[in-house]
């Protein structure tokens, strides 16, 4: 037992260094100044470089050579499944390549954010090309034979391959056209209008972060140019962004990342800074943001609280009554941005982005052709040209930084929460009495009982499966759109 107590006592430490390099990264997010680029991308890149230097010593490999697994509790044998696994992949990954990584990406997001800024694809495109090259050469060090976007899919969804997604995302996509060619055809609700103060959305999106259950005293919220959440534990953070014409897009991107810090603040504090002391994938961390989002957030009853308190803050808007506001609030519109989507279409971008980082990763799309790539596939399953590259190619920060196979456990999340709304509503029957009152607390602590506390212990099917009562599929979320959406359409 003592190699498990001396590898545990090392990885502790690691996972407190990896957290200190997040809160890197979430400072250059949020308050870093501009100039201070370069410099964040060396700091970035040694931290790096001592975080690989621990996940490949000699030691780790020594002592798991010496712990039998199966000595261990559950627990125990849960951590070693993590870091047996964490281990043999970063001894595929030259450390020299691990730090090239970290600190092109570093200096790809302060690009990113200056052509998005500029509406410039080309002033971006040389630094994406690198970290395109990079990540090709890590996805083929990872990969050895097998395929290259696997290898990158099971850094953020263990045991999930690109063909199953892609088979997934062929069951969704005929439904999910059919009910946005019959959604766009009928009569759209009034959308927002008027001028919604950025300091009064950003005191209603603390509110909003409270009675979703996030902890203020162990988190908090700052603005950014595409909102996200880190950390773990006892210090989960969150950003968020306001526009002056549409507090909708500050509101439930809030909603949205609580639902991820509330999964970090959540989980068992014996697992703190363990392996098993964050989400166990994307994927499941997604479930938690989307259904606080969407099935909760969105829903009728809690959109009736929401509308009371909008007009405390902002007085008449000009939507006339709670019922007005629901359809309001889940308008389903043209649009660009993936994180500004309806429920309806949200998945359809997923799926847009899904396919064209495959191609960049097989090397069947070249970095130079991503943008008339992008707005060509864009046209053919929206109907409409992109306008500006802002509202396409250069919409989210993710390439940037190099996350591939990142983007596909969106919808794999969507997938979830509709299998834990269908559980969710069977165990709280009187769940929308309760949002109707601008109460969370049944829904979340379900949530939090069957899902978030238990961390990384269960591998991620397993997770929906003991939560749900179901193995993960798409039908309760599709079957939940179409109800949702028909009714609501008068389809």
């Amino acid at each position: 037992m003592r190699a498990y107590e001396n590898l545990m006592r090392f990885q502790r430490d690691t996972e407190a260094l990896a957290q200190v390099a997040g809160r890197l990264g979430w400072d250059q997010e949020t308050t870093m100044p501009r100039g201070a680029a370069d410099q964040r991308s060396d700091e970035m890149a040694a931290m790096e470089g001592v975080l690989h230097a621990r996940r490949i010593d000699p030691r780790v490999g020594d002592w798991l050579d010496r712990i039998d697994d199966g000595a261990l509790d559950p627990v125990g044998q849960a951590q070693m499944r993590h870091i047996r696994k964490s281990y043999a992949r970063t001894m595929k990954v030259p450390a020299d390549l691990a730090a090239r990584i970290a600190k092109v990406t570093s200096k790809a997001q302060g690009q990113w954010a200056q052509a998005r800024a500029d509406e410039d694809v080309a002033a971006f495109l040389p630094v994406l090309e690198e970290v395109v090259t990079l990540k090709r050469e890590e996805g083929q060090a990872l990969a050895g034979q097998g395929d290259v976007y696997d290898a990158m899919v099971d850094d953020y969804e263990p045991e999930m391959t690109a063909a199953d997604l892609a088979a997934m995302f062929d069951s969704m996509r005929p439904r999910l056209v059919a009910l946005r060619a019959a959604v766009l055809a009928a009569e759209a609700p009034t959308p927002l209008s008027g001028h919604f103060p950025a300091g009064a959305q950003m005191d209603l999106a603390r509110k909003l972060a409270v009675t979703f259950g996030y902890d203020m005293a162990r988190g908090r919220i700052d603005k950014a140019v595409h909102p996200f959440s880190s950390g773990s534990g006892h210090d989960v953070r969150i950003t968020t962004r306001t526009n002056e014409l549409d507090p909708f897009n500050c509101f439930y991107s809030t909603i949205h990342e609580v639902g991820h810090g509330c999964y970090e603040q959540n989980i068992d504090d014996a697992y703190l800074l363990t392996p098993l002391g964050g989400g166990v994938s994307m994927g499941v961390h997604e479930s938690q943001s989307r259904i606080y989002e969407n099935q909760l957030g969105r829903s009728r009853a809690f959109t009736g609280w929401l509308y009371g308190q909008m007009r405390e803050a902002f007085g008449d808007f000009g939507i006339t009554d709670a019922e007005a506001f629901y359809r309001c609030v889940n308008r389903v519109h043209d649009g660009y941005i993936r994180t500004e989507a309806d429920e309806v279409q949200y998945n359809l971008h997923i799926m847009l982005r899904f396919d064209l980082e495959r191609a960049l990763m097989s090397g069947d799309l070249q970095v130079a052709d991503l943008e008339a790539a992008w707005n060509d596939r864009f046209a053919a399953d929206f109907g409409y040209a992109v306008d500006k590259p802002s509202d396409g190619c250069l919409q989210d920060v993710h390439w940037s930084v190099g996350l591939f196979g990142y983007f596909p456990t969106y919808s794999l999340g969507n997938v979830y929460a509709g299998c834990l709304h269908r559980a969710l509503r069977a165990a709280v029957p009187d769940l929308d009495d309760q949002l109707a009152r601008g109460e969370t607390g049944g829904a979340t602590a379900w949530l939090r009982d069957t899902v978030q506390r238990h961390g990384g212990l269960y591998r991620p099917a397993e997770v929906i499966e003991r939560a749900s009562g179901m193995a993960p599929g798409a039908e309760p979320l599709i079957a939940y759109l179409e109800a949702k959406f028909t009714e609501l359409y008068r389809l």
